[in-house]
């Protein structure tokens, strides 16, 4: 299973963040082993003092494609989710300054939440759905899909130009505005419309 992520992908987020617009999109990967277990809490790694919840639409890819079309790429899932990418802030701004990569700041262990999935027939629309992060009960995050700069098909495009996207992989489609750090005995919850999708505790 691999795990691609798009960063930059909403206006609002790129802003807050100081960022500069991107003319495609931002692809980085996370590795399966950042996957946290379900039902264990998110424990804050030792080496970050400032890590932020990042909610993002998820899409499950259930068909092996390469150099996908935009107008096929709805053929190749048929399941949406929502997650958390964690991410060590303070980690990432000192790899970012040097130039560096900055994979350890996204994929440590237990910085993917991956939540329930459900059918993307359920919607009207995908590019229509509304979704939120919760912290201890009011909301942190709010996003729609219809503010991507890169609609779910033409993520899916992109990516398969230069990955193969293989039954399982798994498309993080990018944070909304929000971000934020997470603090010991905070409860999170991420809704999806109206469907709650997950529940963490962070340690």
């Amino acid at each position: 299973m691999k795990i691609i992520c798009v960063g930059r992908n909403y206006s609002d987020h790129i802003n807050e963040l100081n960022n500069q617009k991107p003319t495609e999109p931002v692809i980085f990967m996370k590795p399966d082993t950042s996957v946290l277990l379900k039902s264990f809490p998110f424990v804050i790694p030792e080496f970050s003092n400032d890590v932020h919840h990042e909610v993002e639409v998820l899409v499950k890819i259930n068909k092996v494609g390469k150099y996908i079309q935009p107008k096929f790429a709805h053929k190749y899932y048929n399941q949406i989710g929502l997650g958390i990418d964690f991410t060590a802030r303070d980690v990432q701004a000192k790899l970012k300054a040097k130039g560096l990569p900055w994979e350890i700041a996204k994929g440590f262990d237990g910085a993917t939440v991956l939540g329930e999935f459900v059918s993307k027939e359920q919607f009207a629309d995908i590019q229509n759905l509304s979704f939120q992060l919760t912290k201890n009960g009011e909301v942190v995050q709010s996003g729609h899909t219809k503010d991507m700069l890169w609609a779910i098909d033409e993520l899916i495009a992109y990516v398969s130009q230069y990955f193969t996207l293989k039954i399982g992989d798994i498309i993080f489609t990018g944070t909304p505005a929000g971000v934020a750090k997470v603090n010991p005995d905070d409860e999170l919850e991420g809704f999806l419309e109206d469907k709650k999708m997950f529940a963490i505790k962070v340690l």
